[in-house]
């Protein structure tokens, strides 16, 4: 059974074509078809299969593809999927909260099904590359995206391409340590930035939920409003290591922690100004992402449109 995302703008096709952005979650797969200047035609939905075994996501993924694009008019299908992808990007090294993923080669999988080129990246990845196409990032060129939710994912974008290492593992921002003592961390790490600034680490500060939460702070609670100004602070550390190595012109926070960024930001904003020179951070804005649930899809259309021959 599909439901419809909210679509995007949209106008009549192009003699280009499209592609296909798709975004796997661990509940639901999301596609859209966007032209080339991303304007979505069409938005699809459907449930993420249960278990979630490589094959089941499969034959999910091309019967939604086939519902989404039955005059196959598309030339690319680009995959953002919930964990690390190899550097060539066809190969879905773990994903996160599916059953039995390990090494898929779901790329080659997808193209044997659909007979359309197709590339991976990880989700967060595609979130910025979605911001950075038709988001918060339109107009830099060099961007960083954190994505406060479940945990912390992380995006860089240089030179306008996602940036992903040699061996396709780079980006993961959430991960550097903020306090060398603090939590253990699943990846080994402990007092990474993601143990303070995930949805668990603010439940923790709280004893409620982020939504709660701001809503406190939107009626004036002081003991809300200052657990949102510490949560700044320590996003505002964390970034400002970010900043030293990358010097980004465009820093974008999203996921749903950053439905309360006016509560936040403004703490933020003034760790980093104290502590990066100012030379490092000239020019440097913090900004809301603005694509919402709908970055995934729109990133990963942009990865597909990346390599579509001209």
């Amino acid at each position: 059974m599909s439901s419809p995302l909210s679509p995007l703008p949209s106008s009549p096709s192009s003699a280009n074509g499209t592609v296909i952005g798709i975004d796997l979650g661990g509940s639901a797969i999301k596609l859209g078809r966007f032209l080339a200047d991303g304007t979505c035609l069409h938005t699809h939905q459907v449930p993420t299969p249960q278990p979630a075994t490589p094959e089941a996501i499969l034959a999910a993924m091309v019967a939604a593809i086939a519902q989404i694009d039955p005059d196959h008019t598309s030339h690319a299908i680009g995959v953002g999927t919930p964990g690390p992808v190899d550097a060539t990007g066809r190969i879905a090294r773990v994903a996160i909260n599916l059953h039995g993923w390990q090494d898929v080669p779901l790329a080659d999988w997808l193209e044997a099904k659909t007979g359309l080129p197709t590339l991976l990246a990880n989700d967060a990845n595609c979130a910025g590359l979605g911001e950075a196409w038709l988001g918060a990032g339109q107009g830099f060129q060099d961007i960083l995206l954190l994505t406060l939710g479940t945990g912390v994912g992380g995006a860089i974008i240089l030179n306008g391409q996602l940036f992903v290492g040699q061996r396709g593992a780079a980006g993961e921002l959430g991960l550097i340590a903020l306090h060398p003592d603090g939590p253990a961390c699943n990846s080994g790490n402990q007092g990474s930035l993601e143990q303070y600034l995930s949805i668990a680490a603010l439940q923790r500060r709280a004893g409620c939920e982020p939504v709660e939460l701001g809503q406190r702070a939107q009626a004036g609670d002081p003991t809300a409003l200052q657990i949102w100004q510490d949560y700044g602070r320590d996003l505002g550390i964390g970034l400002s290591s970010l900043i030293y190595v990358l010097t980004p012109e465009a820093i974008v926070i999203g996921g749903g922690i950053s439905a309360s960024a006016p509560f936040f930001f403004p703490a933020a904003w003034a760790e980093i100004e104290r502590r990066v020179l100012p030379s490092s951070r000239e020019g440097l804005q913090l900004l809301p992402a603005k694509l919402g649930n709908q970055a995934g899809i729109v990133g990963a259309a942009k990865l597909a449109w990346q390599h579509v021959p001209r």
